[in-house]
């Protein structure tokens, strides 16, 4: 019983120490009230011309949500759940969106939400793993606007960047920053690299992939589609894929479904044959019959006349690009078409020569 009366003692004694407090603290200052408002100044010209930008691009720019089937253990019932989101834009007013090959790679389905919150179904049209491009295609009730295309060739670092996605899943945030370098090389999911890439320090986090890289016209000049960073997240070094390379393989992943690369007609030896060897270019394995490599007068592995095994030509240039590995000179012909004539500089016996090869197309 003694207890109980001294903790309620004490409980008497702090409430009127409070009261007191309170009482004091009102008869010193009064009631407290908000701080009063300044104004706001006007906004500066760069703020304005960043807010306008915002505001015509984002309706241009999408959430894309790879979807996988889920099936229950117990009722067998298969159902469709997110297991990864990115980012996309509007192409053309056919529909058509581009994202990241790596956002849609394992996915069952694809949903697209648009400006509006509308979300519909997206079909698949084609996709270039080595350059980590995809087109989507979704049937929109309303006109969409299509995202204003510029160029890489001029871009020079130093220059503003913007980044519309969709990170962590909070739609349309906006980062800016500057073009960081030009001319980096990534890997992409098929191991390939992708070269000519842009570096910016506009903060691109997971979520941003598949989205637009803007210059200050708002026009698009990349695709972002990674980060550099042991953690995972933002570290001021991100990448995207130039609008150029885009331009070039996006009509032909909605008209084909692929990259069409013209063809040498050849086989190319693996390149640590050459490494091993301690040699620079890309040896040609086999030669097709009456193919364009053929026609030029260019040879592949063959036996020569005493039995042993000579080495086909190598390959160290393609209108003057050096080729050094087989990437190289996949990337030299993705820049061609069907028809055009190129030089290839190869090397046989040690001596170099000159060839004028016609490409064809693949069949």
């Amino acid at each position: 019983m003694n207890t109980q009366r001294l903790r309620f003692a004490l409980a008497v004694a702090l409430w009127g120490v409070i009261l007191l407090t309170t009482r004091a603290s009102v008869a010193q200052g009064g009631t407290a009230s908000p701080r009063p408002i300044a104004p706001r100044g006007p906004l500066s010209p760069a703020e304005q011309a960043t807010i306008e930008l915002f505001r015509r691009v984002s309706p241009s720019v999408v959430f894309v949500t790879s979807l996988s089937r889920y099936r229950d253990r117990w009722s067998m019932n298969v159902t469709e759940v997110p297991q990864g989101a990115g980012t996309g834009f509007v192409w053309d007013e056919g529909g058509h969106i581009v994202t990241n090959f790596h956002v849609i790679a394992e996915a069952s389905a694809v949903e697209v939400t648009l400006d509006d919150e509308t979300t519909l179904p997206a079909r698949v049209v084609g996709v270039a793993p080595d350059k980590d491009l995809a087109v989507l295609r979704v049937q929109a009730r309303k006109p969409l606007r299509p995202i204003d295309v510029g160029t890489s060739a001029d871009l020079v670092v130093g220059q503003s960047t913007y980044a519309i996605g969709n990170p962590f899943g909070l739609d349309h945030s906006l980062t800016t920053g500057v073009v960081s370098a030009l001319g980096r090389s990534i890997t992409g999911m098929s191991g390939r690299e992708i070269e000519d890439c842009i570096q910016t320090d506009a903060a691109i986090n997971p979520g941003n992939s598949g989205g637009p890289l803007l210059d200050s016209s708002g026009r698009l000049i990349g695709v972002n589609t990674m980060i550099k960073s042991p953690s995972g997240a933002s570290a001021g070094i991100g990448f995207a894929v130039p609008v150029d390379t885009v331009n070039t393989f996006v009509p032909q992943l909605i008209q084909f479904g692929r990259v069409v690369r013209p063809i040498l007609g050849v086989r190319l030896a693996d390149d640590r044959i050459m490494r091993r060897a301690g040699l620079e270019g890309v040896m040609l394995a086999t030669v097709e019959k009456g193919g364009p490599a053929a026609r030029a007068g260019l040879r592949g592995v063959r036996e020569s006349a005493d039995g042993r095994v000579a080495l086909g030509d190598i390959v160290v240039a393609v209108d003057g690009r050096p080729v050094r590995r087989a990437d190289d000179l996949l990337s030299a012909l993705e820049r061609l078409r069907p028809g055009d004539t190129v030089v290839v500089t190869y090397v046989r016996d040690r001596a170099r020569y000159e060839a004028r090869v016609t490409l064809a197309a693949p069949r």
